[in-house]
């Protein structure tokens, strides 16, 4: 098509040869370069079959020069008659295998290229043909050009055998970090124990009644994940304002009650704490949103734009729009449009590749019961975000329910589903002087 309409397709055929051509000099570059090509960057067909071949050979350990990769084309069933003399010609005419990053930048460049002209296509097609409103075009076109910057595809099969070399790559990102856990740390040890900490492309449910402390769970994973993990935070908060997010922040890293920061009531060296506290989270790559009728899209859109983003945080699920109306529900339109949020939630999820945690209300069907501790049934309006989420936190404190109890602090983190395996109560202690939770070990330690 390109070529009956006279466009010219962006792509070196030079610069293919020659990354090729380094590889077989110089299987130490080998690495360094499927690090950073796939096979499907490559336009020509017999330049992609061969580094296909080599990328196969190198994820299984295989040794690679010019007459083993020609046995694998065999086996492979790629092979032509003509490719052992092209196979020394490409490596002739290459320069030197010390330029191999910047042969292999070229391809990348005009793979991109390429991808960005069917993206377009597709992008015009859609408009031409009046699929969809303006809205929904302008979403899909967001999609596909995120997908892009972040060198990916959108949708399409994949052979098993890249799949497998990502695979590799987490197996071994994860044995070089020496971390027990693969995810981001929650700052709660034992809860981490269960659920391996906060995993790319996961929807964290963290569901309880109100006043027992979502919003506080949720900020304590935030803040030890932009403190102590360095990593890029972004929280939208539908129910407080930026400014009450921050005080809590600070009442928790400062080690301040709540209580004397909203009243002012401060000593010389609260205050001292306070300042450090500030400097500490201002140096943090926290960002937040405090606009109360945001839609899914719309958060996806603006996470899209932030660089190096780690972790999603929103508080809560229940007040969010499902397409910015801000009508009055019926029960079953409600449901409906939970469920349709929860679905989209996880499909941000899993297009950003980052962890999302999303705040739940609890139905009051557990507070009719004789042990009130949180039910999967009990998620409010929605089958579905027990569906859609790999993992659901229900959080229980018996001090508010028996005023008598033993230990009113006593909190619990009962992990209600999860993908990756165990389900099971973890025992944490409420901070209530700092709207806060610890793990009961941390607890013990301070006292």
């Amino acid at each position: 098509m390109d070529e009956l309409l006279g466009r010219k397709i962006p792509y070196s055929a030079p610069a293919e040869q020659a990354v090729i051509g380094s590889m077989l000099i110089d299987p130490r570059c080998i690495p360094a370069v499927l690090e950073k090509l796939k096979p499907d960057e490559f336009y020509v067909k017999l330049n992609r079959d061969i580094f296909e071949t080599m990328f196969s050979m190198f994820s299984y350990g295989q040794t690679i020069d010019p007459v083993t990769v020609l046995d694998r084309m065999r086996s492979r069933g790629v092979y032509q008659e003509s490719n052992d003399a092209y196979l020394a010609e490409v490596m002739r005419v290459t320069p030197t295998a010390a330029n191999v990053m910047e042969y292999a930048a070229i391809v990348r460049d005009r793979a991109l290229l390429r991808h960005l002209g069917e993206a377009a296509d597709e992008i015009n097609n859609m408009i031409y043909e009046g699929s969809g409103e303006a809205e929904t075009m302008l979403e899909a076109a967001e999609r596909r050009i995120y997908a892009l910057r972040q060198g990916r595809s959108v949708g399409g099969l994949t052979p098993v055998s890249s799949i497998m070399q990502n695979v590799f790559d987490d197996l071994s990102a994860a044995a070089e970090s020496g971390s027990r856990i693969p995810g981001i740390p929650t700052g709660l040890p034992d809860l981490d124990r269960l659920i391996l900490g906060l995993n790319d492309s996961e929807l964290i449910i963290v569901a309880a009644r109100p006043g027992v402390g979502k919003t506080s769970i949720a900020l304590n994973m935030a803040l030890h994940a932009a403190m102590y993990e360095h990593k890029t935070v972004a929280i939208f908060s539908l129910e407080m304002s930026r400014e009450q997010l921050v005080m809590r922040l600070l009442s928790r890293a400062a080690l301040i009650p709540s209580q004397n920061m909203l009243t002012g009531q401060l000593t010389e060296q609260q205050w001292r704490d306070i300042s450090d506290a500030a400097q500490t989270i201002s140096q943090t790559a926290i960002l937040i949103d405090d606009n109360p009728v945001l839609t899914v899209s719309e958060m996806n859109a603006q996470c899209r734009r932030v660089a190096n983003l780690d972790l999603v945080v929103i508080d809560y699920l229940q007040l969010m729009q499902s397409a910015g109306s801000g009508h009055s529900w019926s029960n079953e339109s409600r449901t409906q449009a939970v469920s349709d949020i929860s679905r989209m939630l996880k499909i941000m999820a899993k297009e950003l590749g980052v962890p999302v945690i999303c705040l739940s209300q609890l139905s009051r069907a557990s507070e009719s019961r004789q042990d009130k501790r949180p039910m999967l049934s009990d998620l409010r309006e929605s089958g579905a975000i027990e569906q859609d989420a790999d993992v659901v936190i229900g959080l229980y404190r018996d001090g508010l329910y028996n005023k008598e109890c033993e230990n009113p602090n006593a909190a619990e983190a009962i992990v209600l589903k999860n993908r990756k395996g165990q389900t099971g109560i973890v025992d944490l202690a409420w901070l209530p002087e700092y709207t806060s939770f610890s793990s009961v070990e941390k607890r013990r330690d301070d006292e």
